[in-house]
């Protein structure tokens, strides 16, 4: 992701976050956060220096850089080579780069579970 995106939110590499961070449009994170992050219908991308200790909710989510907590994903869950995930995901589709480094379980579910 080179150029923001038009309904994209930015967290610059300078920023530190602590607390509950939530939206309705998609986030680019390459700073730090500290909490829980929810963003229920739209996807969440930690760039390459983004560090997140927090339980994240999103439609997708794409990780890059470093984080530690839960993924519950509605969608899909991408995790890139420079990747460093310590925590549990639950999604529908993951994708995971050689080279990405996970430690947790991964529960893949249908979308029509009923």
């Amino acid at each position: 992701m080179s150029a923001p995106a038009s309904g994209l939110a930015q967290i610059g590499k300078s920023v530190f976050i602590k607390g509950e961070l939530s939206g309705s449009e998609d986030l680019y994170l390459d700073g730090q956060v500290e909490g829980s992050i929810a963003l229920k219908g739209n996807s969440l991308t930690v760039g390459p220096n983004g560090q997140v200790k927090a339980s994240v909710d999103a439609k997708g989510v794409v990780v890059q850089g470093k984080l530690e907590g839960n993924i519950q994903a509605s969608d899909r869950v991408e995790l890139r080579k420079s990747a460093i995930v310590t925590g549990d995901i639950s999604t529908q589709r993951i994708s995971i780069e050689e080279g990405a480094y996970l430690k947790g379980k991964v529960d893949i579910h249908r979308a029509d579970t009923k």
